[in-house]
C-alpha cells in the first residue's frame, strides 16, 4: 500500500486485511508495554490545515506505538498562515525525511494532488479533505461494526447482510462518504436519510437507498447499524432546515426512536457529537452505543493503516503470539 486517499480505491480483499492487521493490533493495548518496534526510524508527521484534536491525537498515539517519530505541524501560526503553499510546505516535510505524510485539508483533493504531486516521497494518509473523504474513520466505524458482530471470530469476515441506515448532514460529511464506498464494498446494505437540502443532488453512481423521513426508513428496514451524523453548522452558509428543534424532532434520534429500534441495533456516531440534536444523551450513553469503542479503535485502525504504509511489505504481520521478524 502506497497511499490510503479514498475508500473507493480499496477492493474486498484490501479492506478485509486492513480490519484484520487492526486486529492484530488492537492485541497491543492489552500488554503491559503498549509499544511494537515496527516503524521505529521512520518519521511520521501530522500535517493538519483543520483543527480536529481527536483525529490528530488518535494518529500521534498510532505512530508512537509503533516506534515512530511524530512531527504534528498545525496550519495556525505557521508558515502556513503567512501564505505558504502546501508545495513548499511538503518540500519542507520533505527536507526533514518524512516517510509518511496524515494530511487534513479543507479543500477537498489535496491528499491526492499531494500523492500525485512528486513534491515529496512519503506515504499520504488522508485525514479528511473538505467534504470528500475520511477513510480511517471509515475503516474503524466497519471495525467497529464488525467487532461488535462478530468478536474474536471476526477476522477474515466481511459485513455481508448488515443493514447501516446513515442519518443527519450527509451533503457535508466525508464520512458519509467514505462510509458508504467502504460498507458497499464488505457487503453491507447502506441506506442514507435525511432534510432533502442536506442529501448531495446527484446520487445516481450511490450504491445506496435514499430516504427523507426517518421513522419510515426505520420501520421499512430495520437497520442492524444505526449511524448519526454531526450537523456541520460551520459548513453551511444559509438555511438547510427550519430550526434545530425541528431538525431533533424529524431527523434526530431521540429516546422515544431510541425505544423503539430493535434490540441489537448499533448505535453509532463519529464525534464530535451535538447532544439533544442528533442524538440524545441516553441514546450516546446507552450499552448499544458505541461512541466509546470508536474512539479506542481508531488507533487500532490508524496503527494498521501506517504499518501497511511504510512495513508492510518488509515485515511479517504482527500477532500476540510471534515477534515481528524481517521477510527481506
Amino acid at each position: 500500500m502506497r497511499h490510503l486517499l479514498s475508500t473507493r480505491d480499496l477492493d474486498l480483499a484490501d479492506a478485509i486485511r486492513l480490519l484484520d492487521v487492526a486486529e492484530d493490533m488492537a492485541t497491543v493495548s492489552t500488554r503491559e508495554v503498549k509499544k511494537l518496534p515496527a516503524l521505529r526510524g521512520k518519521t511520521v508527521v501530522n500535517l493538519f490545515f483543520e483543527n480536529s484534536t481527536r483525529t490528530r491525537i488518535s494518529f500521534e498515539a498510532a505512530a508512537k506505538r509503533l516506534s515512530a517519530d511524530v512531527i504534528n505541524f498545525s496550519a495556525s501560526g505557521s508558515s502556513v498562515a503567512k501564505g505558504e503553499s502546501l508545495k513548499d510546505t511538503a518540500q519542507t516535510l520533505a527536507a526533514m525525511g518524512a516517510d509518511a505524510v496524515v494530511l487534513r485539508h479543507p479543500s477537498s483533493g489535496a491528499p491526492q494532488s499531494l500523492a500525485d504531486s512528486g513534491w515529496i516521497d512519503a506515504g499520504v494518509i488522508n485525514a479528511g479533505d473538505g467534504t470528500h473523504e475520511h477513510p480511517t474513520q471509515a475503516l474503524l466505524d466497519a471495525f467497529t461494526i464488525r467487532r461488535r458482530m462478530h468478536g474474536a471470530a471476526s477476522r477474515g469476515t466481511n459485513l455481508s447482510g448488515v443493514a447501516v441506515t446513515i442519518v443527519g448532514d450527509i451533503l457535508h460529511s466525508r464520512v458519509a462518504r467514505s462510509n458508504v464506498w467502504l460498507l458497499t464494498t464488505l457487503g453491507a446494505q447502506v441506506t442514507l436519510v435525511a432534510p432533502p437540502t442536506l442529501m448531495p443532488v446527484n446520487m445516481t453512481a450511490w450504491p445506496v437507498e435514499v430516504e427523507y423521513d426517518l421513522d419510515r426508513s426505520l420501520l421499512r428496514t430495520p437497520p442492524s447499524v444505526l449511524m448519526m451524523l454531526r450537523v456541520q453548522a460551520e459548513r453551511m452558509s444559509g438555511d438547510f432546515f427550519p430550526n434545530t428543534r425541528e431538525y431533533s424532532r424529524r431527523w434526530g434520534l431521540d429516546d422515544e426512536r431510541l425505544g423503539r429500534l430493535p434490540e441489537d441495533t448499533i448505535v453509532m456516531h463519529p464525534g464530535p457529537m451535538n447532544r439533544g440534536l442528533e442524538i440524545s444523551a441516553a441514546a450516546a450513553d446507552s450499552a448499544r452505543s458505541t461512541v466509546r469503542e470508536q474512539v479506542t479503535n481508531g488507533v487500532s485502525v490508524r496503527m494498521a493503516a501506517l504499518y501497511l504504509l511504510l512495513a508492510g511489505e518488509r515485515l511479517s504481520p504482527p500477532t500476540p503470539t510471534s515477534r515481528m521478524r524481517a521477510t527481506t
